[in-house]
């Protein structure tokens, strides 16, 4: 055993007494050691249920006969951290939960691992730290969180946030505001919609490190609780049969991801974050491959906030599985993939049935016959921008527009909620990039004022930023290069013509060659908005978008 490094032999001696200072008593010592990364904390709603998570998976743990000891990883409610500095130290704390996890699940020779995340970075970040690890691993969420009623309709946290723009535009009370504030986010759990957190969540499903109904299974069941269990008993088969992360994440499982993804209409992040896991798991994954999965893959699902229906109702509906299902029957998976069941994605899927096809449609009948999302690219975005395309109204899917430029968020904000974005106009924000930002801001706050004032379908809004998985409308995001290193973002001048073409992946801006040149040469780089801590030494070593904007140390000039 791995953990026999810190516990066997005469020179383990002090090792051994400090595990007596634990109280593990000597039939403890000679068992597998099992470490249980527990993201629980009290400011993050997703997260408030993971301490009954995490003493169900010790249960299960210790019923299979291993040792489970529990450490933390941190977590940000990025619907708190949203719209203001706080959003800069979202994406970046992927890279956070994967070091820390790392440095603990190697300093302690820890023999196999469960990961407990929920929120949005901090799957992911979890994620690159079992490929990294490379010891066995599963994982198990702490769950959905219901839909909120208001007057009779389901409602989530884009709703809430849309509530702001009409309460702008004059649709909405203080009354009505503050009524949507009680009862759109009613339990705890990620929050309800296919967002990042259940987006990743439901792949991590696909990508085979998760048990069935891990991403769907809501926060409030029990069934989540006997999930969590049956995780602890099933890492201890995992260390077994030595069955590890880069056995599962192969380049396979994460085509697989790629198409469940455009199926299910996921998070635009998930092209920041599927590359970046890939990368860790020594898999090379291109988001221009996207278009091409996407071509072929039926987008079937319409949650919020492309539509009507929630994580409750996909759970009810069969989950994950019965979308896998479905898609297995047009030969569009990957079927002989291992998984943390010990079995193939194709034994695991084997008679999962859709149980509502107005929530998962048949392949026959799907929302689109192209996938959820697409990469778009052009003269203003030369490696890529991205789209939900699913999300997307038809009148808005080609598009042509005066740019209206902003170098930031809050003054994008403060012109849609000022009433002085018109029909048919383009939003622009630039340097908010991983380098410009730093550190990506989502951009859920203008995307919802626009919904919010009645311009979804008139207005499209382009970002070297990101978008939260709650946006919806024709919303590019990712924009790479980035305005800081000198992208054509950063060339864009007010009341330039920008063309969107959706069904083509193409995203120009209707200014010549030349015109562009001569604006390049009067570029200047700007002074970096941040110079101390963490975000300016994330800045130095961040990449670009499209790569999945992972960190890279910088290559010595030879």
């Amino acid at each position: 055993m791995k953990s026999d490094a810190v516990k066997k032999g005469i020179q383990q001696a002090p090792h051994r007494s400090l595990f007596n200072a634990l109280g593990l008593t000597e039939e403890e010592m000679k068992r597998p050691l099992i470490g249980i990364v527990n993201s629980y904390n009290e400011i993050v709603p997703g997260h408030m249920n993971l301490d009954k998570i995490t003493e169900a998976v010790k249960m299960g743990v210790a019923m299979a006969g291993g040792v489970p000891r529990v450490f933390p990883a941190i977590a940000v409610c990025d619907g708190i951290a949203m719209g203001h500095v706080g959003m800069k130290y979202s994406l970046v704390t992927r890279d956070l939960i994967a070091d820390s996890t790392e440095c603990m699940a190697t300093a302690h020779q820890f023999d196999a691992l469960v990961m407990i995340p929920n929120c949005d970075k901090n799957v992911p970040g979890l994620l690159m730290a079992a490929a990294r690890l490379n010891i066995p691993t599963i994982f198990v969420s702490g769950g959905p969180m219901l839909a909120g009623h208001v007057h009779g309709r389901k409602r989530s946290l884009s709703s809430m946030f849309e509530a702001v723009g009409e309460h702008a535009a004059g649709k909405m009370t203080d009354e009505d505001v503050v009524e949507y504030e009680n009862k759109v986010c009613p339990t705890c759990g990620s929050c309800s919609g296919m967002y990042t957190a259940n987006s990743m969540n439901c792949l991590t499903e696909v990508l085979g490190m998760g048990l069935k109904g891990n991403g769907t299974i809501p926060a409030v069941y029990s069934e989540r609780i006997r999930l969590a269990k049956m995780a602890g008993m099933q890492i201890m088969e995992l260390l077994k049969k030595d069955i590890r992360p880069r056995d599962i994440m192969t380049e396979k499982a994460f085509m697989n991801a790629l198409t469940v993804d455009m199926a299910l209409g996921c998070s635009t992040n998930s092209m920041l974050h599927l590359p970046a896991i890939a990368h860790e798991a020594g898999v090379e994954l291109n988001v221009d491959i996207a278009n091409e999965i996407s071509a072929r893959t039926p987008n079937v699902c319409h949650l919020a906030p492309a539509g009507p229906t929630y994580m409750e109702d996909l759970n009810e509906a069969g989950g994950v599985y019965a979308v896998m299902n479905e898609l297995s029957e047009k030969n569009l998976l990957n079927l002989d993939c291992m998984t943390v069941t010990g079995k193939t994605v194709g034994e695991n899927i084997k008679g999962c049935k859709n149980l509502n096809p107005e929530v998962i449609r048949p392949l026959d009948n799907p929302y689109s016959t192209t996938g959820g999302l697409a990469i778009l690219k052009g003269n203003l975005a030369p490696d890529s921008g991205v789209v939900k395309r699913s999300a997307v109204v038809p009148e808005m899917m080609v598009h042509e527009g005066p740019a209206r430029v902003f170098d930031c968020e809050e003054d994008a904000i403060a012109a849609i909620l000022g009433g002085k974005i018109n029909p048919g106009d383009v939003v622009v924000i630039r340097y908010e990039g991983p380098k410009g930002g730093p550190g990506m801001r989502e951009m859920l706050n203008p995307t919802s004022a626009i919904a919010g004032m009645g311009l979804g379908s008139s207005v499209a809004l382009i970002t070297d930023g990101r978008f939260s998985g709650a946006s919806r409308g024709a919303s590019i995001g990712h924009v790479s290069p980035e305005a800081a290193v000198g992208g054509p973002i950063a060339l864009v001048e007010e009341g330039d013509i920008i063309k969107i073409d959706i069904p083509n992946c193409s995203l120009q801006l209707d200014v010549s060659d030349e015109v562009l040149a001569e604006r390049r040469s009067k570029w200047q780089p700007r002074e970096p908005k941040i110079t101390t801590g963490y975000l300016a030494r994330y800045a130095s070593l961040v990449t670009s978008g499209n790569r999945g904007a992972i960190l890279e140390v910088p290559k010595k000039n030879s």
